[in-house]
């Protein structure tokens, strides 16, 4: 019975394989014994932040779905932004108002008009001698510049002048006055040269003190398209307009017998 207790014994204070204490590898630095601390300290504050931050994620509330009236109010305000950018686009594009002189000043020159003439006025280099200068002027065609250098205009006319009657001087030797004859005295001319913007002839405003100047028949034309213009820019019937008018109202007064209602007048 002896034995067998000392066996049992013995066999119990073995230690069994797998609770045997792994040798501590770790090696201390002399010069900062506690660093192996404030390194396990840093990765523990690091995975605290990481846990935080996923909470915080989780408990975020989600956004919220976009309405259908947003989008498309979006859409419209992007529609109308771009309308808005256009539109000055377009209104560079169409007849521009004309400047005092009824014409248009271009980045080279300007020019003006009246019924009966067009005047056009080109800078060039103070000093210039009129020798210098390059002019032709044809029925249909105006060439204007200074030699050795581009014309400032070589286009074709608006419409047709007459060349006798036409000319041009050298102002102060820094402007080339030219002087166009209209060939139709009854016409206001939408642009100088072929492939500049047009003026709105509407707004063309004719100088009351050179009507006197015309002949009767003249002025009373000038007159009548004045007074058209203006009615025009008002939304009021033109004299011609007017005129129709008047004929309809008396033929429908010697006429009462016949009906009018259904009528369509233009």
């Amino acid at each position: 019975m002896a034995i067998l207790s000392e066996y049992e014994e013995q066999d119990h204070k073995k230690p069994s394989s797998s609770s045997v204490a792994k040798p501590f590898s770790a090696a201390l630095d002399p010069s900062d014994p506690l660093g192996w601390k404030d390194k396990l300290e840093g990765e523990e504050r690091k995975k605290k932040e990481a846990e935080k931050k996923a909470a915080e994620r989780k408990a975020a509330p989600a956004p919220a779905p976009v309405k259908k009236e947003e989008i498309v109010k979006v859409k419209e305000e992007a529609v109308v932004n771009k309308e808005a950018q256009s539109k000055p686009e377009e209104e560079a594009k169409g007849p521009r108002a004309p400047n005092k002189l009824n014409g248009l000043d271009m980045d080279t020159y300007s020019w003006g008009q009246s019924l009966q003439e067009v005047n056009i006025y080109v800078p060039v280099p103070s000093g210039t001698k009129s020798r210098f200068i390059v002019c032709e002027i044809k029925k249909k065609h105006l060439k204007v510049g200074v030699k050795g250098q581009p014309p400032v205009i070589d286009a074709e006319l608006f419409n047709s002048v007459k060349v006798d009657d036409c000319f041009w001087s050298l102002e102060d030797q820094k402007t080339v006055s030219i002087l166009l004859t209209k060939q139709d005295h009854m016409e206001w001319w939408k642009y100088l040269a072929k492939g500049e913007p047009e003026i709105d002839t509407q707004k063309v405003e004719p100088e009351n003190s050179k009507l006197g100047d015309l002949d009767p028949e003249t002025r009373s034309t000038v007159e009548k398209m004045m007074f058209d213009q203006r009615q025009k820019q008002m939304g009021l019937p033109t004299s011609d307009e007017m005129q129709k008018q008047e004929l309809l109202k008396k033929f429908m007064a010697e006429h009462p017998e016949m009906d009018f209602s259904r009528a369509k007048i233009n």
